[in-house]
């Protein structure tokens, strides 16, 4: 008979992988965890590139115009938040395999939703 927990594992493996972006999915056909693992670190690397090349030009711009201490205190505050968030969504899985996976889904999913905050903040 099979657990909750074990229940619940497979469920959030399911969820997770259709969180990832399509791309990612037809970049990372695994079917093992640590494929899926390896595949959501993937993405999230993909999302902080992403963040970076947003980063660059709206931090000048901002500095250009004298509010530059002010985004780069609310870009320090976002990482602490995003870490915080994930430490909490991963804090079920402890010693799990599926614990990366769980992590890497969210760095990604957040870091994805930051670059589009930071986008929108881009000088015309």
């Amino acid at each position: 008979m099979r657990s909750w927990r074990d229940v619940g594992l497979g469920l959030m493996a399911a969820v997770a992988a259709l969180l990832l972006p399509p791309t990612a999915a037809l970049a990372c056909p695994g079917q093992t965890q640590l494929d899926m693992n390896a595949c959501a670190e993937a993405d999230y690397k993909r999302a902080d590139a992403d963040l970076n090349a947003y980063w660059r030009p709206v931090k000048a711009h901002y500095d250009a115009i004298g509010a530059g201490d002010v985004l780069l205190d609310a870009q320090r505050k976002w990482l602490a938040f995003r870490d915080a968030a994930c430490a909490a969504e991963t804090a079920p899985y402890a010693g799990g395999s599926i614990l990366p996976l769980v992590h890497w889904t969210c760095l990604a999913r957040l870091t994805w939703a930051r670059a589009d905050d930071l986008r929108a903040l881009m000088p015309n």
